[in-house]
């Protein structure tokens, strides 16, 4: 009899988050948060200046003992995180030890079914049910309360180990008599009593947020936490707020040890602006006034707020000297997971190999070399343009960046009125080498030269004020424009998130 009721005591306080993690067993914990566009929007990457509090909550973890995983997604309700498969995805990961914060109720209040969204729940955290033929997926399917799909997450993240933790969902910027209107009468009490009926640590994310904001005023909130155009969604101050009450409700929780992995004095720095670098020659590099690359003009097509673009082209270097001199050391020992490298080389690889300037390379994609000597210097072992160039891909990869190779722009070259394109030679050993290192690939050589023949000799002359190769600040805009409209057509590259083309 005591045996059995030990082992009771102990089932009750592991699911009540009251048992440390046998990190000698188990290892590295992970906190899974799974919920709706307020807690992650998008891809995570404040597009149109909208963040969740996913996001910036990392920061308040000690990562070297914790792992985060912020598996939210916007649109979704407490029932389509479940229908879409979501949550399975989730749940097929999750370890004894681990963590799950959970926020959803925004989207529940939608139609049940419907050819748009089919992704409200019944109110409440009743058992009635609705079969329905889902007109938007074409299943059949049961449709449940909010709260019955609150409890299936918690009950298969309890037993697969899991502490669940449920969270309030965050208030709307709607105000009343100079209050934030709460959710106390609906999800956010809904939740409530789930978490109370599973016995799981809850935190009134709702209250404490809505509490803040009243001290704050509705003047002052719209267009600082939230923006005038949105009441649901939160800016990056915002987020920040909503990720510091949720840590505070984790403080309060007497008995959830997840509150151990936070720091003792984080230091938030957020959004954390991912960054671009951009390697190249003098086509590429800001210039001297007269003459300017298209590097120092694509700043403007992006939104600087979220991403930092850092020109490091260098005029004069090739794909082989730029790596020789030790300009892509310096590049690569400031990347990290997460940023962004743009790579144009060819107008100088054309050069001699093993004569002053030293900066030709070895024609083509293969594995060839050729001994060139650099007087007191010694001997350097020159490689392929494609060699060189996939060495920048891979390595940059090994940093967790993502490259995109971008064809050299078209030099002011005519004949039989079209502009000299660069196939056959550095254009096309540009895009084998992303290919063969899955980069992605630009052919801005192209692309520019049908706006120059669209536009003519005459007008394109005016770009190149001292030679056909190298253009001035409004040939350089055109070239960089070019390049962000490519970008923006990446969907698949997450760099197309941050492009934004002033309508003008």
């Amino acid at each position: 009899m005591i045996r059995l009721l030990s082992l009771s005591l102990l089932i009750f306080l592991f699911t009540n988050c009251q048992v440390k993690r046998d990190e000698t067993i188990t290892g590295k914990p992970t906190l899974y948060i799974i919920g709706d566009s307020t807690v992650k929007n998008g891809r995570g990457d404040g597009a149109r200046g909208l963040w969740g509090w996913g996001d910036p909550i990392q920061q308040y973890f000690d990562t070297t003992k914790i792992d985060i995983e912020n598996h939210a997604l916007g649109g979704t309700s407490s029932r389509s995180f479940r229908s879409k498969g979501l949550w399975d995805e989730v749940l097929r990961k999750i370890q004894p030890g681990d963590y799950v914060l959970m926020q959803f109720g925004h989207n529940d209040n939608g139609p049940i079914n419907d050819t748009i969204r089919a992704r409200g729940t019944f109110k409440g955290i009743g058992e009635e049910t609705e079969e329905i033929d889902n007109m938007l997926t074409g299943e059949h399917e049961i449709v449940h309360s909010y709260g019955w799909y609150m409890r299936q997450y918690i009950i298969e993240a309890k037993q697969k180990g899991a502490v669940p933790v449920v969270v309030a969902p965050i208030p709307r910027n709607d105000w009343k008599d100079g209050k934030i209107i709460r959710n106390d009468d609906s999800y956010g009490k809904w939740a409530k009593e789930v978490a109370e009926l599973e016995e799981v640590p809850f935190i009134n994310l709702n209250e404490k947020m809505a509490a803040v904001l009243d001290t704050i005023g509705q003047e002052k909130v719209t267009g600082t936490y939230f923006f005038d155009w949105d009441h649901t969604h939160t800016s990056a101050k915002g987020a920040s707020l909503s990720a510091s009450k949720v840590v505070e409700g984790l403080k309060e929780l007497d008995n959830c040890w997840l509150k151990d992995y936070l720091l003792a004095n984080p230091v938030i720095n957020f959004p954390v602006k991912k960054k671009v670098f951009i390697i190249g020659d003098s086509t590429v590099a800001n210039g001297d006034g007269t003459i300017v690359g298209w590097g120092r003009e694509l700043p403007s097509f992006f939104d600087t707020t979220r991403v930092e673009i850092i020109n490091k082209a260098r005029g004069g270097r090739s794909s082989r000297s730029y790596r020789y001199e030790g300009l892509w050391d310096e590049v690569l020992e400031q990347m990290g997971k997460g940023d962004f490298l743009l790579i144009q080389f060819g107008h100088n690889d054309g050069g001699n190999i093993d004569q002053p300037k030293y900066r030709g390379s070895l024609q083509g994609m293969g594995e060839e070399t050729q001994e060139a000597h650099r007087d007191s210097a010694g001997i350097e072992v020159v490689h392929t343009y494609g060699w060189y160039m996939k060495k920048y891909i891979s390595e940059a990869k090994a940093k967790g960046a993502t490259s995109i190779v971008i064809s050299m722009i078209p030099r002011n070259i005519w004949k039989d009125g079209k502009v000299e394109r660069a196939t056959g030679s550095y254009g096309d050993w540009a895009a084998e080498a992303a290919q063969a290192e899955g980069a992605f690939f630009i052919n801005l050589n192209e692309e520019v030269a049908e706006e120059y023949e669209a536009m003519g000799p005459d007008i394109v002359k005016k770009f190149f004020p001292k030679d056909h190769t190298h253009t001035n600040d409004a040939g350089a805009r055109l070239n960089a424009l070019t390049l962000a409209k490519e970008i923006k057509d990446l969907r698949d590259c997450p760099l197309y998130g941050y492009v934004e083309i002033p309508r003008n």
